[in-house]
């Protein structure tokens, strides 16, 4: 299973080998953030990965962070947003057990 370091699993996104590989392999640099955001990188994966060296977030002691909550796709609903939240917090303290 390939999991995002905030704990999105990628094998389940539409966009996994057409046109996105994964953020660990892009360096964070996913298509979506060149559009929304300053250096191109995913703010999600600046701070866990470039910022504070962890291998995800679930090594935050934040966990879940305002990036979780602010970082909202457009396309979803706020209930689907929370359920998005928890269960990637869910996958990343699995991954830590």
């Amino acid at each position: 299973m390939l999991v995002a370091p905030c704990g999105a699993v990628c094998d389940e996104c539409p966009y996994l080998h057409n046109g996105c590989e994964g953020c660990r392999c892009v360096d964070g640099k996913v298509f979506w953030a060149a559009d929304h955001t300053e250096n191109g990188v995913c703010p999600m994966y600046d701070c866990s990965i470039n910022k504070n060296k962890f291998h995800n977030c679930g090594e935050c002691g934040e966990l879940p962070c305002n990036l979780f909550t602010d970082m909202k796709d457009p396309s979803m609903s706020d209930e689907e947003h929370k359920e998005s939240i928890t269960k990637r917090v869910n996958v990343l303290k699995s991954e830590h057990n």
